[in-house]
């Protein structure tokens, strides 16, 4: 209740500021041809996310149908969506999965499935942060901003250096960290596994971009490639913070604050934030199925 209650009143203060009547008359004036282009997008997202689950849980031993892992992965986001933490339905996939290899596998696939889609992500963020920083005439960075991007982007790129150095720590400390290496090594960075991964991850984040992007196009806020590649990634990251229901009033609040800087109004950002949410919900809606006949299939077997 406490996360509900947190994107609520995000929600009131976001409405206030980025003058909420005037993003709901845009939203309800949105371009119906653009919504179904996004949740068009968000569908093909999920599709492949659980076929990169598919091929990171093959890689830890447990083989799963395509049919099955797209299924569960449908449930995974319909749970993720309503519930609050974001990761419920991710750890109940892994418990359904768990009978080949156990749960610490089946558990780990979901993790590293998730990491290199977030790394992904990060990735073209940062690349994007990078060049508009040395490009002439390229997007304009305000020091707000800029500051905290780049130590996030430091902290990122220093990340696997300070792993290494645990690795090479003795005791059970140094064993943990080495057998996590390895494991994720084996499950992401084999020689025959990693370019699957990293057509797949980039394919997600194309699709979770120009469902966003498709959305700004739909309340009239046309995005830039440029702004779409380096502000939509910071937007889209916020509802990682599990501190509100699926990263409602986050998103928007992040939304209205960077759309100006892309040329566009806040009430464009909270309205283009608002449809993006309710688009990812409706292209979710195919998760509830197996949710609504489990139980008729289990009244069967009894």
């Amino acid at each position: 209740m406490a996360q509900f209650a947190v994107a609520i009143c995000l929600m009131v203060i976001i409405w206030n500021v980025a003058d909420g009547p005037e993003a709901l008359r845009i939203l309800l004036n949105a371009d119906a041809v653009w919504l179904v282009a996004a949740c068009a997008a968000l569908t093909v997202q999920t599709v492949l996310s659980a076929l990169r689950w598919r091929l990171t849980a093959a890689q830890l031993g447990i083989v799963l149908d395509p049919a099955f892992a797209i299924r569960e992965y449908y449930m995974a986001q319909i749970v993720n969506q309503s519930l609050p933490g974001g990761m419920i339905g991710d750890a109940g996939r892994a418990v359904r999965a768990r009978g080949q290899a156990g749960l610490l596998a089946s558990g780990q696939a979901v993790v590293f499935e998730r990491l290199a889609g977030q790394i992904a992500m990060f990735a073209v963020m940062g690349s994007a942060f990078l060049f508009t920083l040395v490009a002439p005439g390229g997007f304009e960075w305000p020091q707000w901003l800029a500051i905290p991007v780049g130590l996030m982007i430091a902290a990122a790129l220093a990340l696997p250096i300070l792993v290494l150095i645990v690795t090479r720590l003795p005791g059970l400390i140094g064993r943990k960290a080495r057998s996590f290496c390895q494991t994720v090594g084996i499950a992401l960075c084999g020689r025959h596994v990693l370019p699957r991964q990293v057509l797949l991850s980039i394919g997600t984040t194309v699709c979770n971009l120009s469902a966003f992007a498709f959305c700004a196009m739909a309340v009239g806020a046309g995005l830039s490639l440029v702004a779409i590649i380096a502000l939509v990634p910071l937007i889209l990251f916020t509802m990682l913070i599990p501190i509100s229901m699926s990263g409602w009033g986050l998103r928007e609040g992040a939304a209205a604050a960077l759309f100006p800087l892309a040329g566009a109004s806040a009430s464009h950002g909270l309205a283009t934030s608002v449809a993006f949410g309710l688009i990812f919900l409706i292209s979710v809606l195919p998760g509830l199925v197996p949710i609504v006949m489990r139980p008729n299939a289990q009244e069967e077997k009894i």
